[in-house]
């Protein structure tokens, strides 16, 4: 198929406007979209009036560096199409990272288009491939999705949502009476996205801001953003962010775009070195105060005293405030993980202030999952649960829970050479014995063998990473596209109280539990953790479960993954580890002793029925052989029984085990048959009773089994019969 477009280098000098008009007199008032570059730096644009837009470039003294310009061309082109071009180019040559871009439209605009988008995305790969071809693009589009500068560049388009909590956090600006902005949102609401996004528009040149970077519709928005610059002008801003693994990351961002620099990108401790006329803080639950600082206690007690805190008494959120005139707070509650974190009423206390201005960010726009999923975890991630026992189902999000964790393991190391940015994550409920001996395995499950992060800083985009397990350290602030979760056995569940259980002996975070003595306390910072590892997933999480009862609560909420080899009888799947919808499977065909043993046995199995069927504490399955009881039931089949509640009654098809008789269907103990009894009253006056079993066989040579009144002493009724298949 020709190609169906064409891509013209010309050298960007005096001679342009000749040259043009002569070479390309069917394109002088065509849409087309341009490139214009040197060895450092790029401009990409649009226009209908290639001439005219070409001579006013070449008067801009920014743009007189430039040197060459490749021209795209197409007869396919419209407006819309040179629009939708224009704006992925720069959103992708900004995170291609070969050049700083002089663009100063941020990708603000959203413009209306005649088409779908997407009717243009193959057209742009097309043209993509061949800017690589011609060495104005470095890497795949594949390979950019996943980079943390495209993630958190602030030339990515907003969402209308997104440009609303813009708008929203301008106004804030806006407001004298608001010194500190608390902006509430949860994870994934676009906080960080938000907070690189303003700081870029308020440090963009003066003369690169102008009307056609913002949509023509959106006339509040270019109001807002020219009232602001108008206000403050050249504002000392300083982007705070508490986790050093995720101020280092954004550290790089900044490096490679035009008007930033990584200086820009501070840790609270720097705060206390000078004023700012504006602070915008990320991830602000994780300021920290007084309380299990290990190595940075030093650091701590000399930048309070410097400011004239009190070290026992105050926190980084205190520096904040006193070193800037203003500040932006971006805060999740439930993502505080640590005793070390900010106490949640000091946030409480601060939103009481009249100089605090509360915001709220409410769309999801990292986990595809949306909304439903969102509130599926933090509803079932608390005491007291009342979610209804209901599968999680999603087209658009991949959510299951595995019984292996080998298989886990490789599903993510699969998913990772599919997609890229794939990890696996636990729980801290081991120590890091590999950090000083990389031979030395950490986390060690049955036959499983995995190590933790060998580095903490930037560990999610590091070489090895696939190979190892991160911690919430290593990936609070990130998007993953697959997340492997291991909740470890220091979080277990109690369905008596319906509350979950922490261990503290078996969490392993010193620094995140020392100094903790009320255990709801540690239990909530805990949960808090496997809430945020469960939100850094983009297109699905899977979970292995450590702890049994955990398993069995979460299996009826996550869709589990089918352990390979499980065992597979008459469309009913029997496996060794409860998911959701499923009872105890008891092997009574080669059992002996009684029911409680069964009970107790380790090679425990379980069968998935009807979810009205799915209490395990009230019914079990087992698997009939033999031929009394043919015309019900017919040989091999599994039976579902409801445990026995008293009261039987003639006609009932009963699971019975009495030690007095051996069944020849069964072996020793067991029986299933009709239940039938009668009361006699003999000559002397005693009462007695006869208890009879009935065989339903098409088979004659099935008789009843009688017991008398020596004999029923220790009968069971162990169950009354429901048919399975």
């Amino acid at each position: 198929m020709p190609k169906q477009f064409q891509i013209i280098p010309y050298p960007f000098d005096s001679q342009l406007e000749f040259t043009l008009a002569h070479q390309q007199r069917d394109y002088l008032s065509w849409p087309i979209v341009y490139f214009l570059q040197n060895t450092q730096e790029a401009y990409v644009g649009e226009t209908t009036d290639m001439v005219t837009r070409m001579k006013a470039h070449l008067k801009t003294e920014n743009k007189q560096q430039l040197k060459s310009v490749s021209l795209i061309l197409s007869d396919l082109f419209n407006k819309s199409a040179t629009l939708d071009l224009e704006s992925n180019l720069i959103r992708y040559i900004a995170a291609d990272g070969q050049f700083n871009l002089l663009n100063g439209n941020l990708g603000l605009s959203d413009h209306k288009f005649y088409q779908q988008k997407e009717i243009y995305w193959e057209l742009f790969r097309d043209i993509w491939s061949e800017l690589r071809s011609l060495g104005i693009a470095r890497h795949s589009l594949e390979y950019i999705d996943n980079s943390d500068l495209f993630k958190y560049s602030p030339y990515k388009t907003l969402s209308r949502e997104q440009t609303n909590g813009l708008k929203m956090i301008l106004n804030c600006l806006l407001d004298d009476q608001a010194k500190v902005s608390l902006i509430h949102g949860g994870a994934g609401t676009g906080k960080s996205i938000l907070a690189i996004f303003l700081f870029k528009l308020l440090k963009t040149d003066l003369k690169d801001f102008n009307r056609a970077d913002f949509d023509e519709s959106d006339e509040e928005l270019f109001e807002l953003v020219e009232a602001v610059r108008n206000k403050y002008g050249e504002l000392d801003i300083g982007l705070v962010i508490p986790m050093q693994s995720f101020r280092k990351t954004i550290s790089k961002v900044f490096k490679n775009i035009k008007g930033l620099s990584p200086k820009m990108v501070i840790g609270p401790a720097e705060v206390a070195k000078r004023k700012y006329d504006l602070l915008i803080v990320d991830e602000g639950h994780r300021l920290r105060q007084w309380k299990n600082l290990a190595a940075y206690y030093g650091t701590f007690r000399k930048a309070s005293q410097q400011l004239g805190f009190d070290e026992l008494t105050c926190s980084e959120l205190d520096w904040i405030e006193q070193q800037a005139d203003r500040s932006i707070i971006f805060y999740d509650e439930f993502q505080s993980i640590k005793p070390s974190d900010v106490n949640a009423q000091r946030f409480i206390d601060l939103q009481l202030k009249s100089s605090t201005r509360i915001e709220r960010l409410r769309s999801q726009f990292r986990v595809r999952g949306g909304a439903p999923y969102m509130d599926l975890i933090h509803g079932i991630f608390k005491d007291g649960a009342a979610m209804p026992a209901k599968l999680f189902e999603s087209v658009h999000y991949d959510f299951k829970l595995f019984d292996d964790l080998d298989e886990m393991v490789a599903t993510i190391k699969s998913k990772n050479e599919q997609e890229g940015l794939c990890r696996m994550v636990a729980g801290f409920a081991w120590e890091w014995i590999s950090k000083n001996d990389r031979t030395l395995n950490d986390i060690v499950i049955g036959e499983s063998q995995l190590q933790w992060n060998s580095t903490d800083v930037d560990w999610v985009n590091s070489p090895n990473a696939i190979n190892e397990v991160g911690c919430i350290h290593t990936t609070q602030g990130y998007d993953l596209n697959y997340t492997g979760l291991i909740i470890g056995p220091e979080l277990d569940y109690d369905f008596t109280t319906k509350s979950f259980v922490v261990h503290k002996d078996r969490y392993k975070d010193k620094n995140g539990k020392n100094s903790i003595s009320d255990p709801k306390v540690l239990k909530n910072y805990i949960l808090n953790i496997y809430r945020t590892i469960l939100f850094r997933g983009i297109r699905g999480t899977y979970v292995y479960v450590c702890n049994d009862n955990l398993r069995a609560y979460l299996s009826q909420f996550i869709k589990r993954q089918q352990k390979q080899g499980a065992e597979q009888e008459d469309g009913v799947l029997i496996s060794a580890v409860p998911c959701a919808h499923s009872v105890p499977f008891y092997d009574l065909a080669v059992a002996a002793g009684n029911f409680s043993e069964l009970q107790q046995s380790e090679t425990l199995q379980y069968v998935d029925v009807e979810e009205r069927y799915q209490d395990p504490q009230r019914y079990f399955a087992c698997k009939v052989v033999g031929e009394s009881m043919n015309k019900i039931i017919p040989n091999g089949s599994i039976c579902l029984f409801e445990r026995y509640q008293g009261g039987s009654r003639n006609g009932l098809i009963c699971l019975v085990g009495s030690s007095s008789f051996e069944d020849r269907d069964f072996g020793a103990n067991y029986t299933i048959k009709e239940y039938s009894s009668k009361k006699t009253i003999t000559e002397e006056g005693w009462q007695h009773q006869e208890i009879i079993l009935l065989p339903k066989s098409s088979d004659d040579s099935y008789s009843p089994i009688v017991l008398k009144d020596e004999e029923t002493v220790d009968l069971q009724v162990i169950g009354v019969f429901r048919l399975v298949l």
